[in-house]
């Protein structure tokens, strides 16, 4: 009896101690404060990069080119950024990124993405249709000057206990009609990451 009294008393002990351990907390953080736990790919990175590269592609001679020329301000659109590198990479944020500075830089007209326009089309069609197609014509849609597109690179170097990762984004902002790059940027992200301090 006292054995079987001890075995559950041990039982009881040692669960109160998995569920001491496997207790967690949470902090909420300011969404822009930087944190980099795993050393991976993350928001800072997606957004401080897309910063860094609108500001460069703004100020450079073909904006200047296009608005003397022009008498407007250039049309733009985002393309495919690629993720080549070796982590996944949520490239939709990245783009949403680039997309946030370029509107907010108030330098460009942003043109919505092929999937965006598809849903405008319909919107509009049935618009069109409950109110009456005659006499209404469907309004033009604004058409892109350049596009800019990319792809993210990874390098990885790793010895005894330390992992150096490297990212290079590149990007290209191209015009439609002539096919002519008219700016290429590129941003060099590398990070050392130890093992003491880091799983992997």
């Amino acid at each position: 009896m006292r054995n079987r009294f001890l075995v559950l008393f041990f039982i009881l002990l040692l669960a109160l101690g998995l569920g001491a351990c496997s207790s967690k907390r949470v902090s909420r953080l300011d969404a822009g404060t930087a944190t980099d736990l795993s050393g991976k790919w993350n928001d800072t990175d997606s957004r401080l990069v897309a910063d860094e590269m609108i500001a460069d592609v703004l100020s450079r001679p073909w904006f200047s080119d296009f608005s003397a020329s022009a008498k407007r301000k250039p049309k733009v659109i985002i393309g495919v950024v690629l993720n080549k590198s070796h982590e996944h990479i949520p490239i939709q944020t990245f783009t949403n990124d680039l997309e946030r500075a370029l509107i907010n830089a108030g330098k460009v007209t942003f043109v919505a993405s092929s999937t965006e326009r598809t849903q405008l089309r319909d919107e509009r069609a049935d618009q069109l249709n409950q109110a009456g197609a005659a006499g209404k014509q469907a309004k033009a849609e604004s058409a892109a000057d350049y596009m800019l597109q990319g792809s993210i690179n990874t390098i990885l170097d790793e010895l005894e206990g330390t992992k150096v990762v490297f990212y290079q984004v590149d990007l290209t902002l191209i015009d439609i009609n002539s096919n002519e790059k008219v700016w290429i940027g590129q941003k060099k992200i590398k990070k050392v990451i130890d093992r003491d301090s880091v799983g992997w």
